[in-house]
């Protein structure tokens, strides 16, 4: 599956415009997910006249962030790798550099990575890796002992999205902390009226009084929802009067139904499903909550801190550095119930606390984590590795 539309509708002007950058975004797909999120803020964050940016998916389905940057005029491209060693795919996005005469090539995640690597062998194009996260528990192997050192030899340079991930990288994929620069993903911020949540809050039969703690994540293990679930379950036991609402699908959702309904919470958990726009959902809630195994930087995490929402979360990946324990909010160590609940009573018999949370949240985000911050490092990293 090929799309192949241009970005502005000179297409003359932007083919032999030299002076122009053209940045080749390599991926996996345009599903939703926290990658396809970033790639998409770098592209709609981008204003400048002088830089180009465009797709191209290694994978099918192009998925519907693909679809809908295709539509507006970004040009977006998509081929199925086949297993093993894709000697096509490889092939294809050469062809593909060479004809768009791409300057830069900025590979998310590993495999990515590998493909563009050996793309643009022998081609004046150069390459940007950016890890966005890993897998738990983390791994290496003897193939990557061999093989990253080259790769990053052939690479101008390395990014990750939080130092836990430049940690992982130096550990288990032999690249030196030192050649890891560190950008932070950004965001666009959230805006929700004060009527959309009430009407909301109505629609979801939730009283005024009534405390809503909430996730947006997809349901896999590595979310680790049993002991959001089992954690909530103790802060009713304190007669609390909560809710716990839950945006998301996925392979855990019976495991998650099955949950709710030995702890007898069947009336007091709200699952939507999925929602492709849950700004809403996230304003209604007053604590957000990440009890990952895993993970890089949450895009929903800083889309709640954007709305200036109390954030609880455990200390996986970059939890820990978007957070700020005891200050725009909770950090609690990985995979502990016991702290994982304390935190949640703690902020349900202090609702002053939860505001203090939730405001210096919204100015950490704006220092740190707002998508023009994220867009202006890349593009600085552009035109520095093309001097």
């Amino acid at each position: 599956m090929v799309f192949r539309i241009s970005q502005y509708s000179d297409f003359s002007k932007k083919e032999f415009d030299t002076n122009m950058i053209k940045v080749l975004h390599v991926t996996y797909d345009m599903r939703i997910g926290g990658t396809e999120m970033v790639i998409k803020n770098i592209i709609e964050g981008n204003s400048t006249d002088d830089i180009d940016m465009s797709i191209f998916c290694i994978e099918e389905p192009l998925g519907p962030w693909g679809k809908a940057m295709n539509a507006s005029g970004v040009q977006v491209t998509c081929e199925a790798r086949k297993p093993g060693v894709d000697i096509k795919l490889i092939k294809a996005l050469r062809k593909h550099i060479k004809t768009n005469n791409i300057n830069v090539v900025h590979c998310h995640q590993y495999t990515p990575w590998v493909y563009g690597t050996l793309a643009t062998l022998f081609t004046k194009a150069k390459i940007i890796f950016t890890e966005h996260g890993r897998f738990y528990p983390d791994s290496t192997s003897w193939k990557r002992k061999l093989v990253n050192p080259i790769l990053r030899k052939l690479t101008s340079r390395v990014t990750a999205i939080a130092d836990a991930t430049r940690n992982a990288l130096s550990q288990f994929e032999y690249i030196p902390k030192r050649q890891i620069s560190l950008i932070y993903n950004g965001i666009a911020p959230l805006s929700v009226s004060k009527q959309e949540v009430k009407s909301l809050r109505k629609r979801l039969d939730v009283p005024p009084n009534t405390l809503i703690f909430g996730s947006v994540a997809r349901f896999d293990p590595i979310k680790n929802h049993s002991l959001m679930l089992q954690a909530f379950k103790q802060v009713l036991e304190k007669s609390t009067d909560a809710k716990l609402l839950l945006i998301g699908d996925g392979p855990e959702r019976k495991n998650i139904e099955a949950t709710i309904q030995t702890l007898e919470l069947e009336g007091s958990v709200i699952l939507t499903g999925y929602i492709a726009q849950p700004a809403a959902y996230i304003a209604v809630m007053d604590v957000f909550l990440l009890s990952s195994l895993s993970e890089g930087t949450s895009m929903t995490l800083l889309e709640a801190m954007s709305l200036g929402k109390a954030c609880i979360v455990t200390n996986a990946g970059g939890n820990g550095e978007i957070i700020k324990h005891n200050c725009n909010g909770i950090v609690v160590p990985n995979n502990d119930c016991k702290s994982f609940a304390q935190a949640l009573i703690k902020v349900a018999e202090d609702r002053h606390y939860l505001d203090e949370l939730g405001l210096a949240g919204a100015l950490r985000f704006e220092s740190l984590f707002e998508r023009s911050i994220m867009v202006g490092e890349y593009k600085k990293l552009y035109r520095r590795i093309l001097c």
